[in-house]
């Protein structure tokens, strides 16, 4: 039979079929060949009369995310606070680059709109004007249909630093969940984490993820060329002078004029830099 891991605990795999939940172990052979089932993975399994179902087989993956384990995710769900904690621009562009070179779709989320800085919406709209996004409030309800919306039919999966309303905004989707939701730190306005383990929840025709410690972004050894795909801005730019170039320091740079021009966010540009660099460090230095 075929099912999708919804959890994965203690070397038992929560796998739905159909109407289903069987509880299954996973063939030796995968530990011997260093094979681990995650969450999101689609699998074939078989029942048997007495105790638990075995997964025979792992269907190819889509994709696959390291920290936290999951696979086969269709959109990223990147939410950011229109209040406290302050928005951390730099991890949610850098999880924008992380969710385009693994080929799943970034969706912009600023929850918490509902007592909203009017800069910080500004600034959302300013950086995030070309990707799909969603200005919504897990309080008032405002903005939930299309979120709703952005997650139908669709595998996704909700990523921010602590306390931007991951876990809300699951709740007030999904009531029947009340998973757990941490407060702010007094001194310093940062969150707790509260989600313990990776779980999908079937939901509008698709599912949620709700993961632990997504905050951790890990570059692959992609080359910068990739990089800049990830910046739908770029494509409005005219031909740079030069081939390859990376749009920091090259006369002739299509981008650079953009920037000049006003069409293009000077803070999104600056993280551009910072990523770049630290792209070029890694690759120049992944053999050390």
């Amino acid at each position: 039979m075929e099912g999708t891991i919804i959890k994965g605990v203690g070397g038992f795999y929560y796998v739905s079929a159909g109407q289903e939940i069987i509880t299954c172990k996973a063939r030796g052979v995968f530990r011997k060949d260093g094979i681990t089932p995650v969450v999101g993975d689609s699998v074939l399994f078989t029942r048997h009369d007495a105790g638990y179902a075995q997964i025979d087989e792992i269907l190819p993956r889509r994709n696959l995310l390291i920290r936290p384990a999951v696979a086969n995710i269709d959109r990223l769900l990147i939410v950011l606070s229109a209040h406290l904690p302050e928005p951390d621009w730099m991890l949610a562009d850098k999880l924008i680059v992380q969710a385009k070179l693994n080929r799943i779709e970034p969706v912009m989320v600023l929850n918490k709109a509902d007592e909203g800085d009017p800069a910080i919406v500004k600034a959302f709209e300013e950086a995030y004007g070309l990707f799909p996004r969603v200005v919504v409030s897990a309080v008032s309800r405002a903005g939930l249909g299309e979120l709703e919306a952005a997650i139908k039919g669709k595998i996704c999966c909700f990523a921010g630093q602590s306390a931007v309303g991951k876990s809300s905004l699951m709740n007030a989707l999904l009531p029947e969940l009340q998973l757990p939701v941490g407060e702010l730190t007094r001194k310093t306005d940062r969150g707790k984490h509260t989600t313990r383990h990776a779980q999908l929840w079937p939901c509008f025709g698709g599912a949620l993820l709700d993961t632990p410690g997504f905050s951790l972004y890990e570059p692959e050894s992609f080359d910068e060329k990739r990089l800049q795909e990830c910046y739908p801005e770029f494509s409005q730019a005219a031909p740079c002078r030069f081939p390859g170039c990376l749009h920091i320091s090259e006369p002739g740079c299509g981008v650079k004029a953009l920037l000049q021009e006003g069409r293009l966010s000077p803070a999104r540009y600056e993280r551009y830099v910072e990523i770049a660099k630290d792209f070029t460090f890694r690759r120049k230095h992944q053999y050390d």
